[in-house]
């Protein structure tokens, strides 16, 4: 069974659906999951720090928060926190300009905070495919913790 994860939006299920996220340009996917229990979620994340004053509601939205909602999402519906690990793609910067360079550009930053986000939680990260100029499509396998990746421009996908 296969599940689509939209843009600012989160789901979790366990095996055997196949979480997949579409259109990655500077969005990241984080997909994170518990290989004990086979369950498993998966982000699609806009942004990478949620303003004070964004309404409550809109956490999938933000990188930052969107993480801490899926953990918790996870860990109530019996994944174990600590067996937890993580694989994240995306973060591309699609239009390069003098000004948004592949440093400063919003998926740079969607990245260091995902990356920033999983440290403070202590969730390792086991897989990444970020950054670069090229749009990504995600496929997260929960029955194996597999993440293809499917790069633009690219005959074949990435496992992760």
């Amino acid at each position: 069974m296969s599940e689509q994860v939209s843009i600012a939006e989160a789901r979790i299920d366990r095996a055997p659906t196949v979480l997949k996220a579409y259109g990655l340009g500077s969005c990241v996917a984080v997909a994170l999951y518990d290989p004990e229990t086979r369950l498993g979620g998966m982000g699609h994340m806009l942004l990478p720090d949620r303003p004070s004053s964004s309404p409550l509601g809109s956490e999938s939205k933000y990188v930052d928060v969107g993480i801490c909602q899926i953990v918790d999402q996870l860990v109530r519906a019996g994944a174990k926190r600590e067996t937890l690990v993580t694989k994240i793609a995306g973060g591309a910067n699609m239009f390069e300009t003098s000004y948004q360079t592949l440093i400063n550009s919003v998926g740079a930053r969607n990245a260091k905070s995902a990356r920033r986000t999983l440290g403070t939680l202590d969730i390792p990260i086991v897989g990444e495919e970020v950054g670069g100029n090229r749009g990504r499509t995600v496929e997260f396998d929960l029955a194996t913790g597999k993440m293809l990746v499917y790069c633009a421009h690219t005959e074949h996908p990435v496992s992760l």
